[in-house]
């Protein structure tokens, strides 16, 4: 008997380490969405290595932004929109709340167009059915599946990240020039350059992942019965929030490698349609019959699921800032029947993001102007939440320290500085 011990415990093992994630793995991962990973792989094609260096630099100032947006939930048992309610004028509220729902509704109109482009890869049924389609599933998902069974759905549809990190070490990789590039920061002051970058921080500090992350640590509150915050509940949170944003940032630097070795380094420097970016993974199978349709089938597996993962979050953040806003009831856990305020908004924003696929604008160029725009929404809510999190009114002892302060301003400092001479390069 002794030999079936060791499976069992290494099993169990595994499973109290996954129960241990949440809103931080679902955070980290619907952070690598279509438009993350259509930026990120345009940034490798563009710029080669040039941009590789801010996966790094990133990971700690992301790290420290969503730790205090996590925080703020946990603290003070309510999402952002409802603390700047309470602590700020109406204004200020009115400002925050249009500002992640214009960012969201965007973005998420780009995710459904690129999960439609990329279904096209394999499927050939038109643009407009599949949009369609894809749009309908996921309000479906969303709004009849209650929150324990839904995010469990979402941390299971992380996975489909490692198709980059795998593509990574199968190719004959340059690994000198990547360590170096990965450390040492280059920099030109053009404003193709900028705009990308300011992509690259706009979808990797996004506006909506700070709502979501705030109200999920909400969520996760009620479910368990958690009346009182203790540093207990923020040890985990943290660890939580830790593991999502490495996990998150390890992909963010493996796209970019792998758009730079692919395609940058075979002269293809502009991504233009979806087939051009699942070129970037033909080396994972290029010993296989088929290839290059297998390679399709893998970035299109990955688009669908990060795009299933990413425009609930999309949608749902930007219901949470609503209804906190209104105090409306707010929640994933409701039926549509007790939240209706909540669940409209969540369609509302999933149909006018479906309908700006209508008007003409190219599903892959789509992805990197919402990646952009998240870039410039981020810097007046970033200023707010630093404020927030160090505030000893609202978050007492869980307020933020030394650290937690510097990394939070210097964020605010470093995207508003990136929007800034983007506009000026303009």
């Amino acid at each position: 008997m002794e030999p079936h011990k060791a499976p069992i415990k290494s099993k169990t093992k595994f499973v109290k380490f996954f129960s241990l994630l949440g809103p931080g793995l679902v955070t980290g991962a619907a952070d690598d969405d279509p438009s993350g990973i259509a930026t990120y792989s345009q940034t490798g094609a563009q710029f080669g290595y040039g941009q590789l260096w801010t996966a790094l630099y990133m990971l700690p100032f992301m790290t420290a932004v969503q730790e205090a947006c996590a925080r703020i939930g946990l603290v003070t048992g309510m999402g952002i929109s409802a603390v700047v309610k309470k602590h700020y004028s109406r204004t200020v509220l009115y400002s925050v709340v249009a500002l992640v729902v214009i960012a969201n509704i965007i973005n998420i109109g780009a995710d459904i167009g690129a999960m439609a482009a990329a279904a096209q890869l394999i499927i050939p049924a038109p643009f407009i059915l599949l949009t369609f389609a894809f749009t309908i599933i996921i309000l479906l998902l969303e709004i009849y599946t209650n929150y324990k069974v839904y995010s469990k759905i979402l941390k299971w549809l992380a996975i489909t990240l490692l198709a980059y990190p795998l593509t990574l070490f199968i190719v004959h990789q340059p690994w000198l020039t990547i360590l170096k590039a990965s450390v040492i920061p280059h920099f030109e002051f053009s404003f193709s350059f900028l705009f990308i970058i300011t992509g690259v921080l706009g979808t990797t500090i996004s506006p909506y992942m700070f709502f979501w992350e705030a109200s999920q640590e909400v969520e996760e509150q009620k479910n368990k019965g958690q009346v009182k915050t203790s540093w207990l509940h923020i040890k985990r949170m943290r660890f939580d929030n830790n593991f999502g944003m490495i996990f998150s940032e390890f992909a963010t630097w493996s796209i970019i490698v792998v758009g730079a070795t692919v395609l940058h380094n075979s002269g293809v420097h502009d991504i233009k349609t979806a087939a051009d970016a699942a070129k970037a993974l033909e080396p994972l199978v290029h010993t296989f019959p088929h290839a290059g349709f297998i390679s399709k089938l893998i970035f299109s597996i990955g688009i669908i699921g990060l795009g299933m993962l990413a425009i609930p979050v999309l949608s749902g953040s930007a219901a949470y800032a609503v209804a906190e806003a209104f105090n409306w009831r707010a929640s994933l856990n409701y039926k549509i029947k007790k939240a209706q305020g909540f669940y409209g908004v969540i369609i509302v924003a999933t149909l006018i993001g479906l309908i700006i696929n209508f008007i003409g604008i190219d599903p892959v160029k789509a992805l990197v102007y919402a990646a952009v725009l998240n870039g410039v929404a981020a810097v007046p809510l970033l200023f707010l939440i630093a404020r927030i999190a160090a505030n000893q009114e609202i978050m007492g002892e869980y307020r933020s320290k030394l650290l937690s302060k510097i990394l939070l301003w210097v964020t605010f400092i470093a995207m508003g500085s990136a929007a800034i001479a983007m506009f000026f390069t303009l």
